[in-house]
């Protein structure tokens, strides 16, 4: 069965527009990702689903495939159903194009969950690290019953508790590897709008939920940062170099 990698990435998001191409120790954000994605999966199974002409180029100098896209896509997984129908493949796997700690052996550990479980969506979660501050809004919270799957998820620090001694001892955040099927992803095109919850929490992964399709979360290694803001840049930087990536 073959799987590729499709990379949403658009330049004008509204918290860091021209997000993609910002340099990480001297490379495009969306090539790290590229590369990333390649060692999993090698680098003809790896497509960036663009309506930019920049970042097109961008890919496509670096000796990757760009599909163009329309400019009004939804949300990132809208973008991803488009561009899947000029893709033969029979999974295919959403890696976000801010996330450049991405572990390529999680690409295949999401790839191989989606293959052992194929009327699941698959998603990544990991464990949020005492640096990190769970109230952030920037950090979807997931929560799941005791087989790991999706029961919903959260800007807020959830699950909620009446009393402190009742408080989870940590939380689990959002990986952003998805696994889908062609099926899946025109699903979610078909419905045609932001669900309400979706809307509120501005988290896309929320709409199957009214679809009634069932997502397996899957734990991931610990340590992966998005870039989200100009802020962000920084942290990731110093991790890229901490992990021997950036030599």
């Amino acid at each position: 069965m073959k799987t590729v990698v499709l990379i949403p990435a658009r330049y004008q998001s509204s918290r860091y527009p021209g997000k993609p191409l910002v340099k990480l120790l001297g490379k495009p954000m969306i090539l790290w990702v590229a590369d990333i994605s390649a060692k999993a999966l090698g680098a003809e199974n790896v497509y960036v689903a663009t309506d930019d002409d920049r970042i097109a180029w961008v890919v496509r100098e670096a000796g990757y495939q760009a599909v163009k896209t329309s400019s009004d896509a939804l949300t990132g997984t809208d973008r991803l159903a488009e561009a899947s129908k000029y893709i033969d493949a029979d999974v295919y796997i959403n890696v976000q194009g801010d996330e450049p700690l991405v572990n390529p052996a999680d690409i295949l550990k999401i790839r191989d969950m989606k293959l052992s479980n194929p009327d699941m969506v698959i998603n990544g979660f990991c464990w949020i690290s005492a640096a990190e501050d769970p109230s952030s809004v920037n950090i979807p919270k997931v929560i799941t019953n005791e087989q790991n799957e999706l029961v919903y998820m959260s800007r807020n620090p959830l699950p909620g508790y009446k009393e402190p001694k009742r408080a989870p001892g940590r939380y689990k955040k959002q990986v952003c590897i998805y696994a889908f099927s062609r099926s899946e992803l025109a699903a979610f095109r078909k419905f045609g709008r932001k669900s309400e919850l979706e809307w509120s929490e501005d988290i896309e992964i929320l709409r199957f939920l009214e679809l009634d399709r069932p997502v397996l979360m899957v734990e991931t290694s610990p340590g992966s940062l998005a870039v989200d803001v100009p802020a962000d840049v920084a942290p990731v930087e110093k991790a890229l170099k901490e992990s021997g990536r950036g030599c």
